[in-house]
């Protein structure tokens, strides 16, 4: 049984659609290859980074509060 042929999205090549392959349906293994490489990991923020990332987020959750709470 022949695999179905699509064509990719992004190059616009034709490829058969194997089971298993990696990536996406509606892309060839070439174009799909490269999102699958792409770094997961955090970088580390040092003190002060981290203490205005806190900052910025209590202001944010504040700002939140005061508008689903506040009865005008």
């Amino acid at each position: 049984m022949p695999f179905p042929i699509k064509v990719c999205v992004v190059c616009e090549e034709e490829f058969e659609l194997k089971p298993d392959k990696p990536g996406f349906a509606n892309r060839c293994p070439k174009c799909s290859a490269p999102e699958a490489e792409e770094p997961t990991g955090k970088e580390r923020m040092d003190a002060d980074e981290l203490k205005s990332s806190r900052e910025a987020n209590a202001a944010r959750r504040q700002a939140i509060k005061d508008l689903l709470y506040t009865q005008k």
